[in-house]
């Protein structure tokens, strides 16, 4: 009987979820979602919007001053996400929840805003204030839904939050070719005011993270930002902090940019402008789905060969992808097939910001966790601020978009000298 009993085999089960746990990650997902549809919503109607507005504000609406212009608001945009470090420490002093729905509250309101621009100028201010709302969204969700699932469970539980932002992507691009194409740029900025409702159900229905409250109960009141730039956590915080930046610049590079140079391309088919705005729309669509596919791909292989080994699997995709895509592809005589068929592979290895999702809770304390998480995505944004407005202006000099796009592949390889440096936490549980 022993002998029998010792060859059953043992079926491991997961942990359930209770009621909290699946309203607060749908909650977090669907700000996350939501989030990547306000956010993506600047890249599908920066050409009609400024081409309306720049006039308004005195500037010709040449090829190259909406490229510039475009440039220069996203980076505006980027410093806004930057400054959203600030919800860090709020999170890790009042709570995940409270201060989470306090994002989704601010790009939603100052998103729909957009819509009622007069000029650039106003439209810059919009945008800048939604970043900062956009921009600690990822943290806190981040964080929230790490702390708030079982541990055998939460690994996956951060590639299922990450498909949110490119699920935004989709239903951005879903909503421009419905309402953008007949209604135009304004009313694709009203539909993200839509968010304010995930606001209220979060405040209503998710509750605190337990591994929160108890870290509440017994720490004495410290400084998180300083705490994490001490010597316990500084190396893993600026190596983070560098990976975060080389992923941001790489996927906002070929994302943002990526309707402009299917546009172009559909042009130089012969595609009419409301066909070649459907096409791009389209392509972003599948963008979206394969970087899905990617952060499900994701969890699963950093458990089998671990987190640093993972990372350098995507930065390589996304290098060659980004080469491929803009630095071959769209100088081909016919281009336009061969560039969305790239885009799916640049969609895929986009997918490594799952890893951050999943790695960043790993490397550090409850107490400091928020903070970290939102300081180093927040420090990748002013760097990637700062390159976009370069970018816009090698685009501006060389009179062409894929050229310097195809450059920022070179980030991703100076990343694959960096991952070394950083901690390997596969098989570890969540710190308290």
């Amino acid at each position: 009987m022993n002998s029998l009993t010792d060859r059953t085999p043992v079926v491991r089960r997961r942990t359930p979820l209770n009621r909290s746990q699946i309203a607060g990650f749908w909650g977090a997902w669907a700000g996350w979602t939501l989030d990547g549809m306000d956010s993506f919503i600047y890249a599908l109607v920066l050409t009609p919007a400024l081409t309306e507005l720049l006039p308004r504000s005195g500037y010709a609406a040449t090829p190259a001053n909406v490229g510039l212009a475009g440039s220069i608001l996203f980076a505006l945009f980027l410093v806004g996400w930057g400054l959203s470090f600030i919800w860090g420490p709020l999170a890790d002093r009042f709570g995940r929840t409270k201060v989470l729905a306090g994002t989704i509250f601010t790009f939603a309101i100052f998103t729909g805003l957009a819509a009622t621009s007069h000029n650039v100028w106003e439209l810059a201010i919009y945008r800048f204030i939604a970043g900062v709302g956009i921009g600690g969204e990822w943290a806190l969700a981040g964080t929230y839904v790490a702390e708030a699932w079982p541990e055998d469970r939460r690994k996956m539980g951060a590639g299922y939050l990450q498909t949110g932002y490119y699920a935004g992507f989709f239903l951005a691009a879903a909503l421009n070719y419905t309402i953008g194409v007949h209604y135009g740029w304004r009313a694709m900025f009203l539909t993200g005011a839509v968010p304010v409702v995930v606001a209220i159900l979060v405040l209503l229905r998710v509750k605190e993270s337990e591994k929160w409250q108890k870290a509440e109960a017994g720490t004495v009141r410290a400084k998180p930002l300083r705490e994490i730039l001490g010597p316990a956590y500084r190396r893993r915080t600026w190596v983070a902090c560098i990976l975060l930046t080389i992923a941001i610049i790489g996927l906002w590079a070929g994302a943002v940019y990526e309707p402009s140079a299917v546009i172009q391309l559909a042009t130089k088919a012969g595609m009419a402008k409301n066909d070649a705005i459907r096409t791009a729309s389209l392509a972003t669509g599948l963008l979206s789905i394969a970087t899905i596919l990617g952060c499900l791909a994701l969890p699963p292989l950093a458990e089998r060969i671990g987190r640093k080994k993972t990372l350098a699997i995507y930065f390589l995709g996304m290098a060659v992808a980004i080469v491929g895509s803009f630095g071959w592809a769209f100088y081909l005589p016919n281009g336009l097939a061969p560039f969305i068929a790239w885009l799916c592979v640049l969609g895929f290895f986009g997918g490594n910001f799952a890893l951050f999702s999943l790695w960043l809770p790993e490397q550090f304390e409850t107490r400091v966790r928020a903070t970290a998480f939102a300081f180093c995505t927040s420090f990748g944004r002013f760097v990637g601020a700062g390159v976009n407005f370069l970018l816009g202006a090698a685009v501006l000099h060389m009179h062409t978009l894929g050229l310097p796009v195809a450059l920022t592949a070179v980030a991703f390889i100076v990343g694959l000298f960096v991952i070394p440096f950083a901690p390997e936490t596969k098989g570890e549980v969540l710190p308290q």
